[in-house]
């Protein structure tokens, strides 16, 4: 892309996210009052509300001769509201968990083929200051990320096969066969594990969290050095974080 065209693309949306706000100040408005405010030619104007129609962001209103803004900002905010509610929910059953463990604690939701952390709790005895809030990770490689594909969507589960596996240590596993045997397992046993997958010395145990319609929205883990979080702990650390899973699963209207 030459700089020419990157310009016209970063403008054209720079004046797609000012209609939204004109239309948010203004509840409605005409194709003319639109262009006038951007400073642009109706023809201009019209082309931008039409592909911000198209992806459900504005919708014209009865008389056909202005728009407003469209459902899809109230599904944009729907999902922060969530995430939102989620690390409230959350918040308590973490920190207890992370005061008991002694380690780092994080929620993770699904962002796309990846794993993002949307909340962190550290216990006194976290070795490790890496913030991971906002950070996204690898579902192949992290506990988190295992939990979130085990349950997700079997179409983020076939996009994620379809394309290699990346090695971050020699513990990663590459193999698609391995992975969806590993799944298997982590759907009957109601947790998954990572032994220095992602990170060299570091393992990870984590459990799914359901919304009230009882589809995992999120993931719990506790994550800490191989020599303290070591692989034959895995059980009795899963049954804790099952537990203040579950919690936040409630607390999320999930009734079993």
């Amino acid at each position: 892309m030459s700089n020419q065209s990157g310009t016209a693309v970063v403008q054209s949306v720079d004046r797609a996210l000012s209609i939204l706000e004109i239309l948010a100040r203004r509840k409605d408005a005409g194709v003319t009052e639109i262009g006038r405010e951007l400073g642009v030619h109706k023809s201009t104007a019209f082309r931008l509300l039409a592909a911000l129609e198209t992806r459900g962001f504005v919708e014209q209103t009865e008389d056909r001769g202005s728009y407003r803004l469209g459902f899809g900002i109230v599904r944009l905010a729907g999902a922060i509201t969530a995430q939102l509610d989620l690390n409230r929910q959350g918040q308590d059953a973490c920190e207890r968990l992370a005061a008991d463990l002694g380690d780092t604690v994080n929620l993770a939701i699904l962002d796309g083929r990846r794993a993002v952390n949307i909340s962190q709790s550290r216990g006194a005895a976290a070795v490790a200051s890496h913030n991971w809030i906002g950070q996204q990770t690898p579902l192949h490689a992290t506990s988190s990320g295992k939990v979130l594909l085990a349950f997700g969507r079997t179409s983020v589960l076939a996009s994620v096969f379809a394309e290699p596996l990346e090695r971050f240590t020699d513990a990663t596993v590459t193999d698609v066969a391995a992975l969806a045997a590993e799944l298997d397992r982590i759907r009957d046993a109601g947790w998954a594990c990572t032994a220095e997958e992602y990170e060299v010395g570091l393992n990870a145990v984590a459990a799914p969290v359901r919304g009230a319609d009882g589809s995992v929205v999120a993931a719990l883990s506790v994550s800490g050095p191989a020599y303290r979080l070591a692989n034959d702990a895995f059980p009795g650390i899963a049954r804790r974080v099952i537990e203040a899973a579950d919690e936040v699963s409630e607390r999320m209207g999930y009734v079993r």
